[in-house]
């Protein structure tokens, strides 16, 4: 296997852990992923030897994720997925790290979709500033207001989720 072909395939679970974050359907997300990298295998001679694939593969799968969304909105299709059933069963959380890591989870599928791309490839994948802009196709002045209201809206939706929490109904 050639070296091109190698580093993409080093980039498989950085691509599957974006894929989940955004569409929070395993299946959906496999598919994302698979699609990414076929068309990244097809367009191999785009990419520049020397520099990491890691840029191009997330812009391709960026790509492919806005024309998926494009469709959704165009049949006029609920844009919410189907939650698998393990996230469907009600149990008790042994603690509470679990039920904070729902929480955000939940938070940030509430979001809209370019604040949720935007906030995971800075806090999650780990981009600058500079190089999420690039994937995503957006100024960087336009990168740092989504993140910023990103953040302003999960403090909202997470903050809201808390004060519910604590409110207790007692009915005599």
């Amino acid at each position: 296997m050639d070296d091109r072909k190698a580093a993409i395939l080093a980039e498989i679970p950085r691509l599957r852990r974006y894929a989940r974050a955004l569409l929070r359907d395993r299946d959906a997300a496999d598919d994302l992923v698979q699609d990414s990298l076929e068309r990244a295998l097809v367009r191999l001679d785009n990419w520049r030897t020397g520099d990491s694939p890691r840029r191009w593969l997330f812009t391709i799968m960026h790509h492919l994720f806005v024309d998926q969304m494009r469709k959704v909105k165009r049949r006029g299709e609920a844009s919410m997925l189907q939650i698998e059933a393990s996230e469907a069963m009600s149990l008790p959380a042994h603690q509470a790290e679990d039920v904070a890591s729902r929480e955000i989870l939940d938070a940030l599928q509430a979001i809209s979709p370019d604040r949720r791309a935007a906030i995971l490839m800075v806090a999650v994948e780990g981009f600058s500033y500079a190089e999420a802009a690039n994937v995503l196709g957006v100024p960087a002045g336009t990168l740092m207001s989504r993140i910023a209201r990103g953040r302003d809206e999960l403090r909202g939706l997470l903050d809201d989720g808390a004060r519910r929490r604590t409110i207790r109904v007692v009915e005599p």
